[in-house]
């Protein structure tokens, strides 16, 4: 995410897509000098999206499927932690956002020049809020699930600390607007904690039509799964970094694959007998849960028109989450398959990502003061090519269009796997 603050002038590296806040009609005049009052937040998305993503996964794990008795209790444990979670987010923001404004980390939007929506402060690196309060959550969790003498206790930890590790980095970002190719080696430092305690499997079952050709049905990766797995975790948080630039981008699309993750999760430990399957996909529920509600009370506030800016340190933080439970739940292929829509932007932008084009520095729309809409520029990522395709459209539209994208895409994962069911693997 793009540096916005009053003194982050300096051209970066790489591509930093920066939010786009309101089109002039959402508000006509800065807020009065003084302390800071935050638009409240847009509650009734944010409920409309907790029905949308978290009722099919309560049907799924309490009426559908006959889950276990502890397992059911697990997950209302949870939930219940994670809902308060969702309460604490949406009273903290506001009152980080004040701290935030004092120490002048605040963002201008700068397609807004010349209009008096471009001139308000919004408070920056809102996302180390949802951050803190996600590890709580998470660390609090441990007492109701895990016994002392647990073997998923290591690595619970172990996510936990490559978590935190990748929010201080994240924030660090912010707060230094460190360079580009800097940039690609946080995710590789947050990581260590993960791979020096993973003691899961590193052999992948070959595809059904493959196995004739490669002479075996389970190839031993070894140190190569490590690999993949440090891979994984630089991908899901730059990919999410530089999927962005308007309002309610970053957090919509981690909702809307953390919920994908959640029903994935639950229907794996419906439809398998194998407990360590069951167990992993267990796992990942207790991780991704707590996230998808506080990024929720995040989204409320970030939505179109946004009153905070979450920051690299929410991008980095949801990146490395999502990385963390798809590596530990043992389901990286379908992950990937839930990132479509970011896999798509990383190759529509290698050309300027490794400047065999022009690169600027934010990567955004071109913003049409007289209409209020925006138009696609020539620069490859989906937020533009999305305008080409489709011709312009105001900012709120844009982001609801990629947000379906994504919700396809997710759809469409489901679909692949359950024609591939059998033949495949």
């Amino acid at each position: 995410m793009a540096r916005r603050r009053k003194r982050a002038a300096a051209a970066a590296e790489g591509p930093q897509p920066a939010a786009v806040a309101a089109i002039p009609e959402a508000a006509a005049a800065p807020p009065p000098p003084g302390d800071l009052v935050l638009r409240p937040p847009n509650l009734r998305v944010v409920f409309a999206a907790m029905a949308l993503f978290l009722a099919p996964f309560s049907y799924l794990a309490f009426v559908h499927y006959p889950l276990d008795a502890d397992l059911r209790r697990s997950i209302l444990i949870c939930g219940a932690i994670s809902l308060v979670g969702f309460f604490v987010v949406l009273r903290l923001i506001p009152v980080a956002a004040r701290y935030l404004l004092r120490r002048g980390m605040f963002g201008k939007d700068i397609n807004k020049k010349g209009l008096p929506t471009g001139e308000i402060k919004v408070p920056e690196s809102l996302g180390i809020v949802v951050g803190i309060v996600y590890l709580v959550i998470a660390i609090l969790f441990q007492h109701f699930n895990f016994a002392a003498d647990s073997i998923w206790l290591v690595e619970y930890n172990a996510a936990l600390a490559s978590v935190c590790f990748m929010i201080l980095l994240g924030f660090i970002d912010d707060v230094l607007d460190i360079p580009w190719r800097v940039k690609l080696l946080l995710p590789t430092i947050a990581a260590l904690p993960l791979l020096m305690a993973y003691a899961g499997g590193t052999s992948i079952i070959i595809p059904k039509p493959l196995a004739s050709y490669v002479g075996v049905e389970v190839l031993e990766l070894g140190w190569m799964y490590k690999l993949f797995m440090l891979l994984l975790a630089v991908f899901c948080t730059n990919s999410i970094n530089i999927h962005a630039g308007l309002n309610g981008l970053e957090v919509g699309q981690t909702v809307v694959i953390s919920a994908a993750v959640l029903i994935h999760n639950v229907m794996r430990i419906g439809s398998s007998k194998d407990l360590e399957t069951q167990q992993a996909h267990a796992f990942s529920i207790y991780l991704v849960l707590p996230f998808l509600t506080t990024s929720l009370a995040l989204l409320g506030f970030n939505w179109y028109p946004s009153s905070v800016f979450v920051g690299d340190t929410y991008t980095y933080f949801a990146g490395m989450t999502l990385a963390v439970v798809g590596i530990l739940g043992h389901f990286s292929e379908t992950l990937l398959l839930f990132f479509l829509p970011q896999v798509l932007n990383f190759l529509c932008s290698v050309p300027q990502l490794f400047h065999f084009v022009p690169c600027p520095r934010h990567r955004l729309p071109s913003f049409e003061r007289r209409t209020g809409l925006l138009t696609g520029t020539k620069d490859g990522n989906l937020v533009n090519i999305f305008l080409r395709l489709f011709g312009k459209c105001s900012e709120k539209s844009l982001c609801i269009r990629l947000l379906i994208f994504q919700a396809l895409s997710c759809l469409f994962c489901f679909w692949l796997r359950y024609m591939l069911t059998g033949w495949y693997k």
